[in-house]
């Protein structure tokens, strides 16, 4: 004999609810790791005296080539992290094309530098993916 209540009866959106919740904790908690990664690569060093932080990217970008692309391949743990939390592709798109600018020009010898320094790509990958997050009330 089943029990007809969990599946129909006042306690049927219990379990919804509770998988909806996890979800949103799930969310959240890839969310903030995504963001301390961001701020690792991206503004984890401050210039003495100044306002001015750039991260680990820079660094990477002053090897040539190599540099670029490892960069880029920590990077696209965002997107992955984004594909995986549901991200639609116009914000899949958007975050790779972010990759892909920095990449390109990461990779040009000492301008590469300063670009990746300034241009912050996956800080502003995961902006776009808590906005995402955000509106699908996921956060």
């Amino acid at each position: 004999m089943t029990d007809t209540a969990s599946t129909y009866g006042p306690g049927a959106d219990a379990g919804r609810s509770y998988d909806r919740e996890a979800r949103r904790d799930h969310a959240r908690r890839a969310s903030e790791r995504l963001e301390a990664l961001a701020r690792l690569l991206d503004s984890s060093i401050r210039v003495p005296g100044t306002r001015f932080t750039f991260g680990l990217d820079p660094i990477l970008s002053i090897v040539p080539v190599v540099g670029s692309f490892v960069g880029a391949g920590v990077s696209a743990y965002v997107v992955i992290e984004a594909y995986r939390l549901g991200a639609p592709r116009a914000t899949l798109a958007a975050m790779l094309a972010n990759i892909g600018l920095d990449s390109v020009l990461g990779a040009v010898p000492v301008l590469g530098f300063v670009f990746d320094a300034l241009y912050k790509a996956n800080k502003r990958n995961v902006a776009i993916l808590r906005r995402h997050l955000a509106a699908a009330g996921r956060l």
